[in-house]
């Protein structure tokens, strides 16, 4: 986990997934936020913190990671809201936020520790409060890079509505991202199964700048996509669920 934060710190900014994903969770947040700009938002397992600067837009955000390698860089840009906690006890009371996010950190969790990370996440949001999430996707794409980040699950569609439904949420959308990437994703995870899985951040470093440049305009193309439809397949899932008000 050290040596994918550390890969993330590195490439966040530039690298082409991440570009496609802020561009994917955008609209989202948009909706979430209901035009308000004083949202009390916690990201769950927020790493570097680096997405806390995109949240802030919308009101006041705050992050919370297990492991501290992740938040030294949260701190070493001045950022003091960020605490080393766990996402399945969260040190916070009940009902205090208005947006929960948490960005690829449930798929690392044993059965059990994702269960009650859920419902955590559901105990401190406020009723009509909602969860926007990402997670790893399609069980076939597990690859090299899986190692790196403890993978210990890839989700289905109707794998993940069950884990957020069991939790108590009401599913506003579930939709597939990165498939206009997916032949080229599934091209290297084959190969890496060929060849066997070695921990490698590989898949986390920018890659040349014409490169990065192509995979960029690509992802940009699909969020675009994806304001009007839903992706029927890809190596992401992106899901806004909402705590029901009674």
């Amino acid at each position: 986990m050290d040596r994918l934060l550390e890969a993330t710190a590195k490439a966040e900014r530039d690298h082409f997934w991440f570009r496609g994903f802020r561009r994917f969770i955008g609209p989202l947040l948009e909706q979430a936020s209901g035009g308000r700009r004083d949202l009390r938002t916690l990201d769950c397992g927020c790493g570097t913190g680096h997405n806390l600067l995109m949240l802030r837009r919308f009101g006041r955000a705050v992050g919370i990671d297990l492991t501290f390698s992740g938040l030294k860089y949260a701190l070493s840009r001045g950022d003091g809201q960020v605490a080393q906690a766990s996402a399945s006890c969260l040190p916070f009371p009940s009902h205090l936020f208005d947006l929960v996010t948490s960005f690829d950190v449930i798929y690392a969790l044993p059965d059990d520790v994702e269960r009650d990370a859920v419902a955590e996440m559901y105990r401190v949001l406020k009723p009509g409060g909602y969860l926007l999430l990402n997670v790893a996707a399609m069980p076939m794409l597990r690859g090299s890079h899986s190692l790196l980040g403890g993978e210990v699950r890839r989700y289905t569609k109707a794998g993940l509505r069950q884990v957020l439904e069991r939790g108590g949420f009401r599913i506003e959308r579930i939709t597939y991202t990165n498939a206009s990437i997916l032949p080229i994703t599934a091209a290297v995870r084959f190969g890496q199964r060929l060849r066997g899985f070695q921990e490698s951040a590989a898949e986390i470093t920018v890659p040349a700048a014409p490169v990065n440049a192509v995979l960029s305009g690509l992802l940009a193309v699909e969020a675009a996509a994806l304001k009007v439809a839903d992706m029927p397949a890809g190596s992401s899932l992106l899901c806004l669920a909402q705590k029901p008000v009674s």
